[in-house]
């Protein structure tokens, strides 16, 4: 096999590849990136035998072949190898030669017979949405997951399709975020559970472009992302997911329109009284057309007012701030609109449309003030 690459290009590929080669393994064969120029054109395939992924590479092909390289080897020579013409080239022992300028070095590759290629997908279920758009959903939802796996489904997000409208949503115990736009098409009503894991690095990929599309494919036991050169397949959690509709709840006795940016930055002031792991609530205070927000820790005291337009019943609730800065930070509303029952029931921040929504359990603050 010799195959020529430009350094960016060959370098773009390797990054895409290496999200889907796995820390540990007891399979050798799958620390490594498979190089497929078999064909026409030269593939990249990683398989950590729960995420896959395949790029296709641009370069040119001089000798075709398939080689197995150790990822973390390859990844590191091509990374510091300097911006020129990148060679490749392999014996029939598979000793892998890799030029670029002045440097060269030679690494032992492997078969890639017992190479574990990606199951493959039918492709009858589809939806397509520009890749902005997913990069999006991915981003205000992703850090509602759980990190533990005492529940998988928690460790996951529920995409759920019902006619032209697909929710993402997920939760972690404490809180629940839920995502909702309009298709282009209708579609069969579908529910699948995707791993956190795979939302994370699908997102690394995605462009971010509105005029880019990634196309989604669902199986039984898989889904299939497909966008510009790459194909992304993982498995699916098994399970049925929580019954998310039973926790929502249209009903307040209080609501509050607040400047999102002022909210954000007074609890983000009042967290820097608050020690790594500690678990001190915000103490929400809304009276009139005023909030107050106060918090007590060992290293201080912080009290500050925020002007709000209200509709209902005076309260006061407690928070963990960590909880109400993740889902603030993902909304682009100047406004926002806050409802609450009472101290002990969950409180939601959610648009006209619920486009967004997010639940956040309250914290008993009575034995901690």
């Amino acid at each position: 096999m010799k195959l020529i690459f430009e350094k960016a290009d060959l370098m773009k590929s390797v990054s895409i590849a290496m999200k889907a080669v796995p820390n540990k393994t007891t399979m050798p064969i799958l620390e490594c990136i498979l190089i497929d120029a078999s064909s026409n054109q030269i593939k990249f395939t990683s398989n950590d035998m729960e995420l896959g992924i395949e790029t296709i590479v641009n370069g040119r092909i001089l000798e075709r072949g398939i080689i197995a390289l150790d990822a973390k080897i390859f990844s590191e020579i091509v990374r510091k190898l300097p911006d020129s013409q990148v060679t490749m080239s392999t014996d029939e022992n598979y000793l892998t030669t890799i030029s670029c300028g002045k440097a060269k070095f030679n690494i032992p590759g492997k078969s890639g017979e017992d190479f574990s290629y990606l199951p493959v997908i039918e492709t009858s279920d589809c939806v397509t949405i520009s890749q902005f758009t997913l990069k999006e959903i991915i981003r205000q939802t992703i850090f509602s997951i759980a990190a533990n796996e005492n529940n998988k489904l928690m460790t996951g997000e529920l995409f759920e399709i019902k006619n032209d409208t697909l929710r993402v949503v997920s939760l972690d115990g404490h809180r629940i975020a839920i995502r909702k736009i309009v298709l282009k098409d209708s579609y069969n009503d579908l529910k699948v559970v995707v791993p956190g894991k795979t939302l994370n690095e699908i997102s690394k990929i995605l462009s971010g472009e509105v005029d880019d599309e990634v196309t989604i494919y669902f199986a039984e036991n898989h889904i299939m992302f497909t966008l510009d050169d790459t194909k992304v397949v993982s498995r699916l959690i098994d399970g049925e997911y929580f019954r998310i509709d039973q926790m929502l709840s249209s009903d307040y006795e209080t609501k509050v329109q607040i400047n999102k940016k002022e909210f954000l930055d007074c609890i983000d002031r009042a967290t820097l009284l608050v020690r790594e792991g500690d678990k001190k609530p915000i103490i929400i205070d809304i009276r009139e057309d005023q909030m107050e927000l106060q918090i007590n820790s060992a290293l201080g005291s912080m009290n500050e007012n925020i002007d709000i337009s209200k509709e209902g019943k005076d309260i006061m609730i407690g928070f963990n701030p960590r909880f109400l800065i993740d889902a603030l930070k993902v909304i682009d509303d100047e406004e926002i609109s806050i409802y609450l029952v009472n101290p002990k029931a969950p409180c939601f921040i959610r648009n006209e449309e619920e486009s967004y929504v997010y639940l956040i359990l309250p914290v008993n603050f009575n034995s901690m003030r």
